[in-house]
């Protein structure tokens, strides 16, 4: 009896594997309403360097933690059909507020990987040892019912305090946060946190990381300060490699930056966060 040809499972490896590859190389978006969600695109780029990022500031409406959800859900989802217009293989919501505002219709709409921001609340409770944590967030963020479900959630047995911060992400945005009066607006909000004896603060907003050394001088150096961009880049990489979207590029990957107001001192505000000159381009 002949024997039978055996199949050329090559070919199909090899076609999966240059599917992969066409894939991969599409572009990852990442927004936010202003420069906050630089810190978490910065993180992306340090260690996923082969992937090709689209960087979007809102700073036309910024700050959003001042803006309605159904406002900021119009907004999310007119830059998501953005960037889906622009082949991208997945989106970051490097924003709390569009996280909290936005977030589950967004993935309801969409058929590729998207990605949030939530305060670190969970590993905050877990390692405070006075188990007193603050939460520095927007006003909108503030009063989210999903928010509010996750402190619940991820509280445990410490006592959390959420401290809304209005108008720290405008001085950040108009780079005035080495100036007197970003700190004597955070201080007057984080002196009564102080006072309760909190040790632990997380970081509710992308802006905040930004004026994280004026924290801590007005804090000290006791204090333990969370963000989330290291968290946000690891489900980034758990999803792309899910999906089988990881860039198989041995080539550094490109970053082109978007504003919905640019101008020149907003592409020097941007160079300057970003830490090299870079070009600004108009959104949409």
């Amino acid at each position: 009896m002949p024997t039978q040809p055996k199949a050329n499972t090559h070919t199909f490896i090899t076609s999966d594997l240059v599917k992969q590859q066409n894939t991969s190389s599409r572009p990852i978006g990442v927004f936010d309403s202003g420069i906050g969600g630089l810190s978490i695109m910065h993180c992306i780029k340090q260690q996923l360097p082969n992937e090709n990022l689209l960087y979007v500031a809102d700073t036309l409406n910024a700050p959003y933690g001042e803006k309605s959800t159904v406002f900021i859900q119009q907004r999310v989802n007119d830059i998501a059909d953005w960037f889906v217009a622009k082949n991208a293989k997945a989106i970051v919501v490097a924003c709390n507020t569009a996280t909290v505002s936005a977030i589950d219709q967004l993935r309801q709409n969409l058929a590729i990987p998207v990605i949030g921001v939530e305060p670190a609340i969970k590993p905050a409770a877990q390692q405070s040892k006075q188990k007193k944590v603050a939460i520095l967030v927007t006003k909108t963020t503030a009063e989210n019912q999903r928010f509010l479900a996750l402190v619940q959630q991820y509280s445990n047995t410490s006592e959390i305090y959420i401290q809304a911060c209005p108008g720290l992400v405008e001085l950040i945005e108009q780079d005035k946060k080495n100036s007197l009066d970003c700190e004597l607006m955070l201080t007057a909000y984080l002196q009564p946190l102080i006072e309760k004896g909190v040790d632990t603060i997380v970081l509710g907003c992308t802006h905040y990381p930004l004026v994280t050394s004026l924290i801590h001088e007005i804090c000290g150096n006791n204090i333990t300060i969370m963000e989330t961009a290291q968290p946000v880049t690891e489900q980034l990489q758990r999803q792309l490699i899910a999906h089988q979207l990881i860039n198989l590029s041995t080539h550094v990957g490109s970053a082109t930056f978007y504003s919905s107001q640019n101008s020149i001192s907003q592409q020097q505000l941007f160079s300057h966060i970003w830490q090299q000159s870079l070009s600004l381009h108009k959104f949409p």
